[in-house]
């Protein structure tokens, strides 16, 4: 029997609204259960200073001390959030960390996730697995999306063609096709385009409800411009920067606020409408805030010619989610089992990801010793 693993998943998206915190027991193939989870939103101050990187992060060293300070900050509320699930569940293994994303351009073979893994391992006592990406970019993948692995695991006896999409700040979908076979890739715009607009005309960190957009008619002409980017017409496997659409809002600032707010949600469904795919899904789930717009279900629903739910239909934590996926990939990383393959990120198949952090450790445990992970 393999070893199963109680692992804190971590993850804080582009979106930039906090910290997820999950507990999962796993052995990185099969799922056994989980366990708590939580949510510990940024201050507004914090989330300025982070996005304030994001826009800078093309020409940021990576020594600034502006850097170096949101970095502290980030993961201090990761600290937070581990040491809160730490109370509640005895023995944890491991924290699969994925940081807070800067700057994705696999096309330079660079991704950058900002997290400081030896101050968390320090102040939790439990090894971190950290940096997913890297090493799948570094090998000409994508390095994104990687949360297919885990949706695959959940969906495992499903009958097939079925679709996770994720919407969060970029939206990306996992198709299960019939023969089990995996296909990923980022449709395009999640909420990000939704969220700056929203803060740019409302002062709300996002569109809430969708009533924003609910009260806008679509601009078919600027809505077809945006869709002119070559990003749509290349082939998947295929990944986004969370900056990559950010000239979206210059494009629609003519539009009052209502109408680029209903523009802005019509180009992130017709992005999704045409990712290309080997099937058409039979069914579609919903992960991720953007399960939580109804503007964006409904124009989902009538656009993707067959049902469309949130993931909580199947029973699973649709809030949770990506904190739940963090842990399963960590313990993907400690017994070496693939985070890469050509139909989810384009790099190699049987790449494994991750790297192992035990700063607050003394002595090693006996699993990591068994693993070989060390």
């Amino acid at each position: 029997m393999k070893h199963m693993f109680t692992v804190i998943g971590l993850m804080s998206g582009t979106s930039l609204d906090g910290v997820d915190a999950a507990v999962i027991r796993t052995d990185g193939e099969r799922i056994e259960g989980f366990g708590p989870d939580l949510s510990l939103p940024y201050p507004a101050a914090l989330r300025h200073r982070a996005r304030k990187i994001l826009d800078e992060a093309t020409a940021l060293p990576p020594d600034s001390p502006e850097l170096k300070a949101v970095e502290h900050e980030i993961t201090r509320y990761h600290v937070d959030a581990a040491r809160q699930l730490q109370a509640l569940v005895p023995d944890v293994d491991l924290i699969g960390f994925h940081g807070q994303t800067i700057l994705h351009a696999p096309a330079r073979h660079h991704t950058w996730q900002i997290g400081d893994a030896q101050y968390l391992s320090r102040a939790t006592g439990l090894a971190v697995i950290h940096d997913f990406r890297s090493a799948d970019v570094a090998a000409g993948g994508e390095g994104a999306p990687l949360v297919p692995w885990f949706h695959a695991a959940l969906l495992h006896g499903a009958p097939g063609p079925v679709a996770v999409l994720n919407i969060g700040g970029v939206a990306n979908i996992t198709l299960v096709d019939a023969d089990g076979t995996i296909h990923a890739c980022d449709t395009g715009p999640g909420n990000a385009l939704l969220d700056d607009w929203a803060l740019r005309h409302t002062g709300t960190a996002c569109d809430v409800d969708g009533k924003l957009a609910a009260m806008g008619t679509v601009n078919r002409t600027l809505l077809e411009d945006l869709l002119a980017d070559p990003y749509f017409a290349r082939p998947a496997p295929k990944s986004l920067d969370r900056q990559a659409f950010a000239t979206a809002l210059d494009r629609v600032s003519g539009c009052t606020p209502a109408d680029g707010a209903a523009t802005l949600a019509a180009f992130t469904v017709e992005a999704i409408r045409r990712t290309p795919l080997p099937t058409r899904p039979a069914h579609w789930y919903v992960c991720g805030g953007g399960r939580h717009n109804p503007v964006l279900m409904r124009a989902m629903q009538a656009a993707l010619g067959a049902p469309v739910e949130p993931v909580d239909r199947l029973g699973w934590n649709g809030d949770a989610l990506e904190a739940q996926c963090f842990g399963f990939l960590a313990a993907r990383s400690v017994r070496g089992l693939p985070i890469s393959a050509p139909n989810i990120t384009g790099g190699p198949d049987n790449l494994s990801g991750g790297r192992l952090t035990c700063a607050g450790l003394m002595p090693m445990p006996a699993w990591i010793r068994k693993t070989g992970a060390a």
